[in-house]
């Protein structure tokens, strides 16, 4: 979970999941799905949830540039989930992210500090979503997941001891499951 507190325009169910998952979550189950991104000020608004809109402009080309980096990161958590690895697509398609930017380390007055740089501004927030991505891998992809409620399509990073985590939310997903279950047992 991140410390950033999500702007209050905005409509998202689940907020707060780690960058890359919280850019996942643009889109969450309705009847079209519905989808925060459609344009600039979604766009604008995932930004201010994100922590990022005071380093990344809200614009077409950030928002043509998000869209690519959540169509990328999607097909990887699909892989990672199925196949506990990134097939080949996945990777082209992270990577054509990722070859936007680089962390450049620094002597910091504190220390060593890693900076990221991107090739253009409108990559940044692209950028970091893939390489959070990246080090969510690496805490072990089984832990990335997608809901476990057939109506609900929102991704979470499992953070428990034991990864059984199935629902974005016990009180909503969790509790609609356990509540259709009691209806059909009740029913006999």
């Amino acid at each position: 979970m991140t410390d950033v507190m999500a702007d209050p325009r905005d409509p998202r169910p689940l907020t707060g999941e780690p960058l890359a998952l919280d850019l996942l979550n643009t889109r969450w189950a309705g009847a079209p799905v519905n989808d925060l991104l459609t344009g600039v000020d979604g766009y604008g608004i995932w930004l201010s949830s994100a922590g990022l809109s005071g380093r990344c402009a809200a614009d077409e080309a950030g928002l043509a540039a998000i869209r690519q980096a959540r169509e990328a990161i999607h097909l990887a958590a699909q892989d990672a989930r199925r196949d506990g690895e990134l097939g080949a697509a996945a990777r082209d398609g992270l990577d054509a992210v990722l070859a936007h930017g680089r962390i450049r380390r620094t002597a910091g007055p504190g220390g060593p500090e890693d900076v990221a740089e991107t090739d253009a501004p409108q990559w940044l927030a692209p950028w970091l979503a893939a390489d959070d991505f990246l080090a969510l891998l690496g805490q072990g992809a089984q832990r990335v997941k997608q809901c476990a409620h057939e109506a609900c399509i929102l991704h979470f990073f499992d953070a428990s001891q034991n990864g059984r985590r199935r629902w974005c939310r016990m009180a909503v997903c969790g509790n609609r499951a356990k509540a259709a279950r009691h209806y059909v047992k009740a029913r006999g």
